[in-house]
């Protein structure tokens, strides 16, 4: 079912984003024009994760008496969100399956295609038979022109390196996430797309690495610090470390007990290791 609200449709509409092909972490700017002064618009993002789940965003939108919407400077009238924000469209991205999370896997060979649209009116629920007035579609990357991506396969460690171009050295970082398992690399492509050599790191649920997290084991984490270092591109003596959920939890110790962890970043963790123990030579955390 389609519902609406809204004036007659203006003509010669177009809709950009700007830049059109970018790194995912570079705010881009979206901009329609053409439309008629004070029409109501809605204006659509959406794509589909390599797992074929659709994740959208609408907004509602009056423009100005140019004819034109700009989300940067217009605020939205409702829809996934209201008020002032300039990449609402891409924060506020939902999956049609609830509960689904929008995760980039092949960091390297393709990036997500955002589909940008301009409908008449107040589109609360499209259907089929619904077209929009224009639309654009824009690429976000989550590796630079130049970065290197190395699996990583020696002694325990189980991993992706991820390497800026130039010859370095360059400040080197070991990324983990938390209870997802297996190896995310989104975060340290773009790491390394900013000049940092980043060690995406697995801790379970990854080839040979243990299924699950009944306990984890500290000299893991300080053999790839040892593994990190030892590459001719990355700055020593010290490095940092970032982590996420899990993964923050870990980072909080390596900060503790290895002296070459000389930085950390804590996202969305807790100040104290919990649900599973952390073991670290006779020390049991």
């Amino acid at each position: 079912m389609t519902l609406r609200i809204g004036m007659q449709d203006a003509v010669g509409q177009a809709v950009t984003v700007t830049p059109r092909s970018s790194l995912a972490d570079r705010p881009v700017r979206v901009h329609v024009r053409g439309l008629a002064p004070s029409q109501l618009i809605t204006l659509r993002a959406w794509l589909r994760d390599e797992q074929g789940e659709r994740f959208q965003a609408r907004a509602f939108f009056r423009a100005d008496a140019m004819g034109e919407v700009d989300p940067g400077y217009h605020p939205a009238l409702g829809g996934s969100y209201s008020g002032l924000y300039p990449m609402g469209l891409l924060w506020f991205l939902q999956p049609d399956t609830p509960f689904r999370r929008l995760l980039k896997r092949d960091v390297t060979g393709s990036p997500f295609r955002i589909h940008v649209e301009v409908f008449h009116g107040v589109l609360l629920v499209d259907g089929p038979q619904d077209r929009p007035l224009a639309s654009c579609e824009a690429e976000r990357w989550f590796v630079g022109a130049g970065v290197q991506r190395v699996p990583i396969r020696e002694g325990r460690v189980r991993g992706a390196l991820f390497l800026p171009p130039g010859p370095g050295p360059f400040p080197g970082v070991v990324d983990l996430f938390g209870g997802a398992g297996g190896l995310i690399e989104f975060r340290a492509g773009l790491l390394a797309s900013r000049g940092f050599a980043v060690l995406a790191l697995a801790f379970f649920a990854y080839e040979d690495l243990p299924r699950t997290m009944a306990q984890l084991d500290l000299e893991y984490f300080e053999e790839a610090t040892a593994v990190l270092l030892q590459h001719p591109k990355v700055r020593g003596p010290g490095l940092g470390v970032i982590g996420v959920s899990k993964g923050a939890e870990v980072a909080l110790a390596m900060a503790s007990f290895l002296p070459l962890v000389v930085a950390t970043v804590w996202i969305n963790g807790t100040a104290f290791l919990h649900g599973n123990p952390l073991v670290y030579r006779d020390l049991c955390i």
